[in-house]
């Protein structure tokens, strides 16, 4: 069984699907990995790190294409490479299946197996799998990094001859993986920080950081979706919640967003209004880009001035810190293929309470219902 890495094909892109401390793993399990040439350097890896590992490296991406039981992909691999590959090869990677639904049917119609990274289930047992989560953390601690770089003053309270320095004053949207984290990170730096989330149970988890939870009356709702993510909730509720936002936004230096509803448009948490009502100096920093954004003003992929606030909108932070980025999740998808390989051979079971569930299309079919539904509402 030939598991392969190729280059990512996106010029912003400088994270890879497998380091050569994971390629010792397979190796171990008896499978054999084949890496093109390059596809670790913007992460720290050279093609001697991985052939010093056990893989063989290569230059000719049609060659391995062709000879690939497995391929592990960050992004979607182009339509162009899926042609390469044999039927019943096998994808794994972030394929966006519920945003971008209609994009899988490349695989579909090559009658290749995906398995989206996405859709691995929230469970106990999957932790070492959540690849959401591992990307999560590095964008939301990435984030502060930023708004720390933008915002006109610093971040700690500091007591000088000169008299004292105030703390810079953060707001989090969203308590999610990447929010706990840029709550976290802003905590370290010294900031005063709060946070809000529509899921009145993530309080404590905001609490437990230092850091003051923003409640609001929820009307007897409940935002709390499948497997701990929120869901879509009464427009009554969202006018509360930016109510509330925009009250916060007057007096705080730094807001960073990470609201989002899988396969679903990022909510809207800050209007035109809030934005302009902030201090000169100010800054957004909007991770819902992919989706849309949590700010009516924020163009996905720029930074724009707005009255003398800044809103920064990236749509890929996990790449900007490669190393870290690429280390996690390849001991993501390693830990995932271990489900998968049996005395060195491929075994899709499609039974197992990881593996299914985590499958997009197989064999010709699409297997996720919201999939499904989404593929349907658009054709």
């Amino acid at each position: 069984m030939q598991i392969t890495v190729l280059r990512e094909t996106d010029p912003q892109e400088s994270r890879v699907a497998l380091t050569p401390e994971s390629v010792k793993k397979l190796v171990g399990l008896k499978a054999a990995v084949a890496v093109e040439s390059g596809a670790g350097l913007n992460s720290g890896a050279a093609d001697a790190d991985y052939e010093a590992a056990g893989a063989t490296v290569s230059k000719d991406r049609a060659a391995l294409l062709a000879a690939t039981d497995v391929l592990l992909a960050v992004n979607r691999p182009p339509a162009d490479d899926v042609a390469k590959l044999k039927s019943g090869a096998v994808v794994v990677g972030f394929l966006r299946p519920l945003d971008e639904p209609q994009q899988l049917k490349p695989m579909l119609e090559r009658g290749v197996s995906a398995f989206a990274v996405e859709l691995i289930p929230r469970s106990t047992r999957a932790q070492a799998m959540d690849a959401l989560s591992s990307m999560a953390t590095i964008v939301g601690y990435k984030a502060v990094l930023l708004a720390a770089d933008q915002v006109p003053r610093m971040f700690p309270m500091l007591t000088t001859a000169a008299g004292t320095v105030p703390p810079a004053k953060v707001l989090v949207l969203g308590a999610g993986v990447a929010g706990l984290q840029a709550i976290a990170t802003a905590r370290r730096l010294g900031a005063v920080v709060e946070g809000f989330d529509v899921r009145a149970a993530a309080g404590e988890a905001v609490r437990s950081l230092g850091a003051k939870f923003l409640e609001i009356d929820m009307g007897g709702q409940s935002a709390e979706g499948a497997g701990g993510y929120a869901r879509e909730v009464t427009e009554e509720v969202m006018d509360r919640s930016r109510e509330l936002i925009a009250k916060q936004a007057k007096q705080t230096d730094c807001i960073i967003t990470s609201a989002a509803v899988p396969g679903r448009k990022a909510p809207i948490l800050i209007t035109d209004e809030a934005v302009r009502n902030m201090k000169r100096g100010s800054v957004i920093v909007d991770l819902a880009g992919p989706t849309g954004g949590n700010c009516t003003l924020s163009k996905p992929g720029e930074t724009i001035d707005v009255d003398g606030v800044t809103v920064m909108c990236p749509l890929n932070l996990a790449a900007t810190i490669p190393v870290h980025a690429s280390a996690l999740y390849s001991r993501n998808l390693t830990t995932f293929l271990n489900e998968m390989i049996k005395d060195g051979e491929l075994n899709v079971d499609m039974n197992n309470d990881v593996v299914g569930p985590s499958c997009a299309v197989h064999a010709g079919e699409v297997k996720e219902p919201r999939i499904q539904a989404a593929m349907a509402n658009k054709s």
